[in-house]
């Protein structure tokens, strides 16, 4: 008598989607966890949402603050509050 086999066949899993996000300074486009994410709250504050995110280049966020570019992505002008905030989120940041 014969013995069947049975074949393993091993499922190819396509790939996993990876976010993409841009960043508002540079404009590159980068996966998901590579920014850190800035949120405008419902009453108008710019504040940091860091939750699980990894790293940050400082040159862009240097950038993105002398060209005012989170102030023309939420069009509006960021209190002095929340720019010392992100200042002092910044100077947390290593050199690139």
């Amino acid at each position: 008598m014969a013995k069947s086999t049975k074949q393993q066949v091993k499922q190819v899993k396509p790939p996993k989607h990876v976010p993409l996000r841009t960043c508002v300074s540079c404009r590159e486009t980068k996966p998901k966890r590579e920014l850190l994410r800035v949120v405008r709250t419902p009453d108008g504050h710019v504040l940091m949402d860091a939750t699980g995110k990894k790293s940050a280049k400082l040159s862009c966020w240097e950038n993105a603050l002398k060209k005012k570019r989170l102030e023309q992505e939420f069009e509006l002008v960021l209190s002095e509050e929340d720019r010392a905030g992100l200042d002092a989120f910044i100077a947390t940041l290593p050199k690139d």
